[in-house]
């Protein structure tokens, strides 16, 4: 699963990247964590790459509350066009949950032991995710969520998790937001573990374990 993750490019590299015409301005975050608003792209008008902040953890549009959404933090790749909770969004609401590591926890004496994983040639990349617009029938607002979708865990860092974000290649992410692709089982094909030789991963300090905690010391080494 993915349940922690940070997001500290500067904004020009993150402009650069997602080719993105119109950024806010973004605040570092070194300890991303569920139910908080996360920054996205993903389709906007006449097909280009818009900027959104949708809260991680998806609310179905057929929700009677939000708080189903903490269950929906992460949604398995091998499942999206079966379960409920996400086959519609898989079809037409997809998005890049953009990031630049990911933390994930191993068991060890004394307590499971964080690390964080990131792509070797470091700077900002995308998770594919899944969006949805949810009105709350109580009192009519409207929230925009999404979720992570996770698939096996790439060889180089199985030791520590079995599970792990899908990491979606640069050249696959105009097709995972097409809004006009609908093809479940070519979309499936996009949802692979990432090569394992561009990932490199270390522990960290159980600083991390509390979400309050933020700052660049969260992602240095305590080997």
């Amino acid at each position: 699963m993915c349940g922690r993750y940070a997001f500290f490019s500067p904004a020009e590299a993150v402009r650069r990247t997602f080719e993105l015409a119109d950024l806010p301005d973004l605040e570092p975050r070194y300890n991303v964590a569920p139910t908080q608003d996360v920054a996205a792209v993903r389709a906007g008008p006449e097909g280009r790459r818009a900027f959104a902040m949708l809260h991680w953890g998806l609310v179905p549009k057929w929700a009677k509350e939000r708080a189903i959404g903490n269950r929906m933090i992460n949604a398995r790749s091998e499942t999206l066009a079966e379960k409920p909770s996400f086959r519609d969004a898989f079809r037409k609401r997809r998005c890049l949950v953009l990031a630049d590591g990911w933390y994930e926890w191993q068991p060890a004496p004394g307590g499971k032991q964080p690390y964080f994983i990131r792509l070797k040639d470091t700077g900002p990349f995308a998770f594919a995710g899944l969006w949805e617009r949810w009105h709350d029938p109580a009192n009519g607002s409207t929230l925009e969520s999404c979720t992570i979708v996770t698939t096996d865990a790439a060889e180089s860092v199985r030791k520590i998790h079995d599970r792990m974000p899908v990491v979606l290649d640069r050249s696959d992410w105009d097709r995972w937001i097409d809004t006009a692709f609908s093809d479940t089982d070519k979309l499936s094909e996009l949802l692979r573990p990432f090569d394992p030789k561009a990932l490199e991963a270390w522990p960290v300090s159980r600083a991390v374990n509390a979400p309050k905690n933020q700052g660049p010391a969260l992602i240095e080494s305590a080997g």
